[in-house]
């Protein structure tokens, strides 16, 4: 049999066209690992922070590299604006609001879209037994799911951050009371509640710090609050920058209005609480008919079904 193997091999068989298509499929695969772990690595980014502070011209990353190979296309490839706005929004809701954010996701849905058709054909070659209306039919499916799937993937990031902020805002909120309460400015507290939160809620940790280098750099502190609302996209967010804003605006005091918000918010918490407590019962109906009931029927029923089976069966 070894003999045979290695004679078909040697000869171009269906062997060695099988071993060529999995050597070449591993080294495609470990090239774009590689090349993904050096892009994201973090000794690789402080690199070229330092690159940057010393005045050399930093590498491109991979982002980049992707909006330049796009450029040519991107007229045939891009959406409209309106789309585009849509995306770039959703982007910066999931926290990438690089210049070439955009580029990169439609280019990775083109990628993806082009390489999950190729590899269908290419494993088509090996399954004859199926039709060629089938796999084109396969093809053109494999073809759309890569073009849904990075949306797919952003929708799911969208919602993990905004879960990540909103689970981090009722501390926030009651360390900006304390901050203020205690004597200190807007951005001064704004700042502290960044540091404090730093370790364990980084994603709004890092928004209010934007907001607070903003106000330092000269922006209008009305705008940087707004920003703050843009970016994250959340409801409660935005209620404290519409009221952080007003207070500003008309000069009442921060710390009594931060107080009232704060009361109103967790009634609308524990609405939301007892609102999501109330709809148990529902939800539960589903795996009760489908789990629960069929077996508990087994264990009381079933005793009197075999004990009658075989009444009738002994008759």
């Amino acid at each position: 049999m070894l003999n045979e193997f290695w004679s078909n091999i040697v000869s171009g068989g269906p062997a060695f066209i099988m071993i060529v298509a999995a050597l070449a499929a591993l080294m495609f695969f470990w090239g774009l690992a590689s090349i993904l772990g050096r892009s994201f690595a973090p000794s690789r980014r402080r690199l070229d922070e330092i690159a940057t502070d010393t005045g050399a011209a930093p590498k491109a990353s991979l982002g980049e590299v992707i909006a330049r190979v796009m450029r040519p296309v991107e007229r045939y490839v891009m959406p409209k604006d309106s789309e585009r706005a849509g995306t770039q929004q959703q982007l910066q809701f999931a926290g990438y609001r690089s210049a070439s954010a955009v580029a990169t996701f439609y280019g990775a849905k083109l990628a993806l879209a082009t390489l999950m058709l190729l590899g269908w054909l290419l494993a088509a070659q090996f399954l004859p037994q199926i039709s060629s209306g089938r796999v084109v039919f396969i093809a053109l499916s494999a073809s759309f799911f890569g073009l849904i799937l990075p949306g797919m993937w952003l929708d799911r990031s969208v919602k993990k951050r905004h879960k990540l902020l909103r689970d981090g805002f009722p501390d926030a909120l009651d360390l900006l009371i304390v901050c203020v309460e205690s004597g200190l400015g807007l951005t001064q507290a704004l700042q502290r509640v960044a540091d404090e939160l730093d370790v364990s809620h980084p994603e709004l940790a890092g928004e209010i710090a934007q907001v607070t280098a903003q106000m330092r750099a000269g922006v209008d502190r009305e705008d940087a609050l707004r920003g703050l609302a843009t970016r994250t996209g959340l409801d409660d967010v935005r209620g404290l920058v519409s009221l952080l804003t007003q207070t500003l605006r008309f000069g009442t005091g921060i710390a009594e209005a931060l107080r009232v918000y704060s009361e109103d918010f967790r009634d609308r918490r524990m609405q939301l609480a007892e609102e999501a407590a109330a709809k148990i019962g529902t939800k539960l109906i589903f795996p009760l008919v489908l789990c629960l009931f069929p077996s508990f029927f087994v264990v009381a029923i079933g005793p009197a079904v075999i004990k009658l089976v075989e009444v009738f069966g002994a008759r």
